[in-house]
């Protein structure tokens, strides 16, 4: 079973927003056996989408489309599929309850240009949005679905989990799809591969290993598709278990969740508190931990240090310290890291301190330059990276090392076998 997702809209043709859409339903399909032949993102003109509509008709069983259902002028998805199906217009009574009762509930009046949400082709099934104006339309033509739903991420997402890829399921007759991921740091690509070559030369057919690396870490994801679902899980499960058992000293966790999440869970089980205190990298870290619901059990705060006053007054860093061998220096980074613990109290810190770029660098401390040091009430660790003159990249990268270097040491202290 194939799909094909259209996104519409001139904005993010123009950079001016990304299409996380897409990536998001992807994945979502790919969990129940649906398969992304092709994304395709188009302008605001109507003879634009026509021809997207049409070429993905011949490729694919599944159109998925969002984008253009807002009630302004160039919003023009809504006619351009009435004119693709050779269809008039009704108003929806279920969609026209709902913008009555959004426009209710906030005290704005109803304007004609908000009714005219409420109209759909009159040949669509439509599918009511409860967490907004626009409707979601499903249209049947000759055994090819098409789906258009409004482009406001959560407004997708709600209707794709709640109403379409149930309504899907039950439509057609899919293949079982198992997933398993191993999240990988501290080692590159090309050599994680050269590790478990021969276990990835006997994977059968119906089972393939992807490799998909990112700053600092590797996720290896098996996909196995079959018919019985126990059977490709235990397939699964039993090449995982030699891929870890060979690259064990890499491996973070075997699920497919991100490094911080990781060591959140395994801080959260242990009982254990953790801080930071950040320079070039701004806030960073501490942002990646607390995106995740829950990080407040483990993480208590930090500080973002980037004066030396700053170092001083909050870390406890020696003035004779960052005279002596200034702020970018492993004796600055490790009283960062040891002043961290003691002043917030918690059981494990992390400090950064570099120079991000792009300017900034000197002969002996270049852009990229970056001092990590992990410590707990009895040990720090400190390490120089030498980045490259990227600012974002650098900046990204000094996080995941220091997650990495805290996750080293959590093994060390609770983990060993």
């Amino acid at each position: 079973m194939l799909a094909e997702i259209i996104t519409i809209g001139d904005e993010i043709l123009i950079g001016q927003i990304v299409d996380t859409n897409s990536a998001w339903m992807a994945r979502q399909l790919n969990l129940i056996g649906v398969s992304v032949k092709q994304i395709t993102s188009v302008s605001d003109d109507q003879e634009h989408i026509l021809d997207a509509l049409a070429q993905a008709e011949k490729r694919a069983d599944i159109i998925l489309i969002t984008g253009g259902l807002g009630p302004t002028k160039d919003d023009i998805t809504k006619i351009t599929l009435a004119k693709y199906f050779g269809m008039g217009f009704r108003i929806d009574e279920g969609t026209l309850a709902i913008v009555t009762e959004i426009f209710k509930k906030f005290k704005r009046p109803l304007l004609d240009i908000n009714i005219k949400q409420a109209e759909v082709p009159d040949g669509c099934e439509v599918i009511l949005n409860k967490n907004g104006t626009a409707p979601c339309m499903w249209f049947n033509k000759d055994n090819k679905i098409f789906v258009s739903m409004p482009g406001v991420p959560f407004e997708m997402m709600y209707l794709m989990d709640e109403q379409i890829l149930p309504k899907i399921k039950a439509q057609f007759k899919l293949p079982v799809i198992v997933h398993k991921t191993i999240l990988t740091a501290g080692i590159g690509e090309s050599f994680l591969a050269k590790e478990i070559e021969d276990i990835e030369n006997d994977l059968p057919e119906n089972i393939k290993l992807a490799y998909l690396p990112k700053l600092g870490q590797v996720r290896l994801r098996l996909s196995a598709k079959g018919k019985e679902e126990d059977t490709l899980r235990a397939e699964v499960e039993l090449f995982a278990k030699n891929i870890i058992e060979r690259i064990k000293q890499f491996v973070v966790v075997d699920d497919d969740i991100p490094l911080e999440k990781a060591i959140l869970n395994i801080m959260k089980e242990k009982g254990l508190t953790l801080s930071t205190a950040e320079s070039c990298t701004g806030g960073y870290i501490a942002h990646l931990i607390t995106q995740h619901p829950g990080s407040s059990s483990v993480y208590w705060g930090g500080a973002v240090s980037y004066a030396n006053e700053l170092k001083e007054s909050i870390l406890g860093v020696r003035e004779e310290t960052l005279a002596g061998y200034g702020a970018v220096s492993e004796q600055t980074v490790i009283e960062m890291a040891e002043g961290a613990v003691e002043h917030f109290k918690t059981d494990y810190a992390i400090a950064v301190t570099g120079v991000a770029g792009p300017d900034g660098g000197t002969e002996d401390k270049p852009v990229g330059t970056v001092w990590i040091a992990v410590s707990n009430q009895s040990k720090t660790i400190a390490k120089v990276f030498n980045f490259s003159n990227k600012r974002i990249q650098n900046i990204e990268r000094a996080a995941i090392s220091a997650l990495t270097m805290l996750l080293n040491l959590l093994k060390e202290d609770y983990l060993k076998e």
